[in-house]
């Protein structure tokens, strides 16, 4: 299994060998795409799925620093904490592929925190919103969380 992002149709696609198996749609930075650290855009390049945290957690379960919380996301929870980046249900975090492009110093992905996680379900998809991160809904990021495993290939392009 393989994933590709587009940024411009907001959308990820599954694939096993040349077959399109899923495609969901997601959202991607609010600021584009870039690899600088710092930016809040989101890498382009080839990536490759470096963990995966959260298998077998609650819907909703709210991870911070990857670790969870305690918390189940609520919208009582949300408005006690107004200003937070939710990351729910499960994270697939990437490592960039491409010394000098997404790996490695200055644009690095892995070191830049960079996810495919949960976000609130009031959250919209389709457009772009996040801080650099690839949200999905939620059901559908533990769709995909079980269909593909660690080291696989994920190409983020505009």
């Amino acid at each position: 299994m393989r994933v590709e992002v587009s940024i411009s149709q907001q959308l990820l696609t599954l694939y096993k060998g040349t077959k399109i198996v899923k495609t969901y749609s997601i959202s991607t930075a609010e600021k584009g795409a870039g690899n600088q650290k710092n930016s809040n855009q989101t890498p382009l390049g080839n990536h490759i799925v470096r963990a995966k945290i959260g298998k077998g957690d609650a819907i909703n379960t709210v991870f911070v620093g990857r670790r969870k919380t305690g918390e189940i996301y609520s919208t009582k929870l949300a408005k006690q904490n107004p200003n937070r980046d939710w990351v729910l249900t499960r994270i697939i975090w990437l490592s960039g592929t491409e010394k000098g492009k997404n790996r490695l110093q200055n644009v690095d992905s892995m070191q830049r925190y960079i996810y495919i996680h949960g976000t609130p379900d009031t959250e919209p998809m389709g457009v772009p919103a996040s801080h650099g991160c690839i949200r999905m809904n939620n059901l559908e990021l533990v769709e995909l969380f079980d269909l593909i495993e660690v080291q696989a290939a994920i190409n983020i392009k505009v």
